[in-house]
């Protein structure tokens, strides 16, 4: 039998999987950074990353709702996407250059997700969390900057 998510379970269910994904990808990029001030800026990132996640699946789990994360298939492809990107140019302007890439597809992601969910029986807790996400990415956006 399907379980009918609440708006405020669903929400909670995709930020899960995205918070979990850039953190995966933080994860991949890490070993490839030699700049420490580089390396140091992607380690918060992936605090906050965590941190969000944690919050989504604390919201899952009062909800009753197991969170999901990517499939392995998608995380391999993910890391071996990462791998090619990197494998010829793993300059720290490459890899802000990634890092941005990934963050405006977030901030297109979750805006149009906020978008969504707004005006629904969503809580507020939880729109307010996608907003916080989305100062979040914009934030590591402009951060990225100084690599380039």
């Amino acid at each position: 039998m399907q379980q009918t998510l609440t708006k405020t379970a669903e929400l909670a269910g995709l930020i899960y999987k995205d918070m979990k994904m850039g953190a995966d990808s933080i994860i991949n990029l890490l070993p490839k950074v030699d700049d420490e001030a580089m390396r140091s800026r992607m380690t918060e990132q992936l605090d906050g990353y965590e941190k969000f996640a944690k919050q989504a699946k604390e919201v899952l789990d009062a909800e009753g709702v197991e969170p999901r994360e990517e499939g392995m298939m998608s995380k391999m492809g993910a890391k071996m996407g990462m791998s090619m990107k990197t494998m010829v140019d793993s300059t720290s302007s490459h890899i802000a250059e990634l890092m941005m890439e990934g963050s405006v597809m977030g901030i297109c992601e979750l805006t149009r997700t906020l978008r969504t969910f707004e005006n629904t029986n969503c809580s507020e807790d939880m729109l307010r969390l996608c907003r916080a996400i989305i100062k979040f990415e914009n934030d590591n956006l402009e951060s990225a900057k100084q690599y380039l």
